[in-house]
C-alpha cells in the first residue's frame, strides 16, 4: 500500500502545478482592474499610477508570472492588500468554519445515500425502489442555493425553528456548552442544504452497483450455500459495490466545496466560500489564487485518500 500511496502522492505534484498555473492565467484574465477595485473609483490617474507601482500591477505579465512561481516555493501565497494580511493566513482562519458545514455534510450524505441506496436495491423495481430513485433525481436536480434559501423561508423565517444567517446569535454571549449548541442550532439548516443535494448521486451509484453485486455469480453460490441473506449483502454484495460508491463520494466531496461558497453566502457563514465571493468581487487577486490554491491542494488530498479507499477495497487496483 505504501508504493501505492507513495505513487500516486507524485502524480500530485504537476496536477498541483497545473493548478496554479491555470489559477494564475484566469485570476489576472478576469474583468476589472484591482486597483480601482482597491483605491475606489474616485481617484486621479496619478494615484492609481503609483498604486499600480506600489503593488507590482505595472509590471509585464511574465514578471508577475515568475514572481508568483517563486513565492509559491517558498510557500508564499501572497498578501492580500484588502485585507492587509498574507492571503494564506486569512483563508486558514476561515477554513475551520467551512470544515464545520462540510464535514458532518459530508457525512450525512454518506451515510444516508449509501443506506437509500442498500434499502432500493434489496428490492429492486418495487415501490420503494421507485420512491428512493424519484427522491434521489429531484435532489440532485435542485441547486443548492435554491434549497437553502427554501429551508431558510420555510423553517427560519415563517416556523422559526432555527436563525436566519450568521454562526452565533449575537444577541447572546454564550459559553462552553451552550455555545457549542448555539453553533450546532446555526448549523442545521446549511447542513441540510449541503446533505440533500450530495446524497442523491450516493444513493443512485449504491443502488445500481448493489443490484448488479446481487445478480453475480459468487452472491448465488453463497445463497445456494445457505448463507443468511444480511451476511450475503453486507459482507459479499455491499463489499464488491463500494468501489464506485467510493468513487462518486469523493467527487462529491469536491462538488460539496463548490456548493459551500453558495450556502454559505446565503446563510451567511463566516467560512472561505463567503470570503471568496466577496474576494472575487473586490478584485483581491491574492486571496483569490491563495483560495484557489489550498482548495486545490485540500481537493487532490481527497482524491488521494478515495485511490488508498479504492486499493483497500480492490487490491487489484495497487498494481496497475
Amino acid at each position: 500500500m505504501l508504493p501505492y500511496a507513495l505513487r500516486r502522492l507524485i502524480q500530485a505534484i504537476p496536477l498541483l502545478f497545473a493548478v496554479a498555473v491555470l489559477t494564475f492565467a484566469l485570476v489576472h484574465a478576469a474583468p476589472g482592474d484591482p486597483v480601482v477595485a482597491l483605491a475606489g473609483e474616485d481617484g486621479d490617474a496619478g494615484y492609481y499610477t503609483e498604486m499600480r507601482e506600489r503593488y507590482g500591477f505595472d509590471r509585464p505579465l511574465g514578471e508577475r508570472f515568475a514572481t508568483y512561481l517563486g513565492r509559491l516555493a517558498r510557500g508564499d501565497l501572497g498578501y492580500s492588500h484588502r485585507l492587509q494580511r498574507p492571503a494564506a493566513a486569512a483563508v486558514l482562519e476561515r477554513l475551520p468554519a467551512t470544515l464545520l458545514l462540510i464535514a458532518p455534510a459530508l457525512l450525512l450524505a454518506v451515510v444516508l445515500g449509501t443506506s437509500l441506496g442498500v434499502a432500493a436495491a434489496r428490492r429492486p423495481y418495487t415501490a420503494s425502489d421507485t420512491f428512493v430513485s424519484t427522491l434521489s433525481l429531484v435532489g440532485h436536480a435542485v441547486p443548492s442555493f435554491w434549497l437553502a434559501q427554501l429551508l431558510m423561508l420555510a423553517f427560519a423565517d415563517r416556523l422559526g425553528w432555527f436563525p436566519v444567517q450568521g454562526m452565533r446569535d449575537a444577541r447572546l454571549d454564550p459559553t462552553g456548552f451552550t455555545a457549542t449548541l448555539d453553533v450546532a442550532h446555526h448549523m442545521v439548516l446549511p447542513v441540510a442544504a449541503l446533505t440533500v443535494q450530495y446524497l442523491a448521486p450516493i444513493a443512485r451509484v449504491a443502488r445500481a452497483a448493489l443490484i448488479d453485486a446481487l445478480g453475480a455469480d459468487y452472491v448465488r453460490t453463497a445463497v445456494a450455500k445457505g448463507v443468511r441473506g444480511r451476511v450475503v449483502l453486507l459482507r459479499h454484495a455491499l463489499r464488491n459495490a463500494l468501489p464506485p460508491v467510493v468513487t462518486v463520494i469523493g467527487a462529491q466531496a469536491a462538488f460539496m466545496v463548490s456548493g459551500a461558497v453558495l450556502v454559505e453566502t446565503v446563510f451567511a457563514w463566516p467560512g472561505v466560500g463567503r470570503m471568496l465571493l466577496a474576494a472575487m468581487l473586490a478584485r483581491d487577486l491574492a486571496l483569490v489564487s491563495a483560495t484557489f490554491l489550498l482548495l486545490s491542494a485540500a481537493l487532490v488530498l481527497t482524491s488521494l485518500l478515495v485511490d488508498l479507499a479504492y486499493a483497500a477495497l480492490d487490491p487489484r487496483i495497487r498494481y496497475a
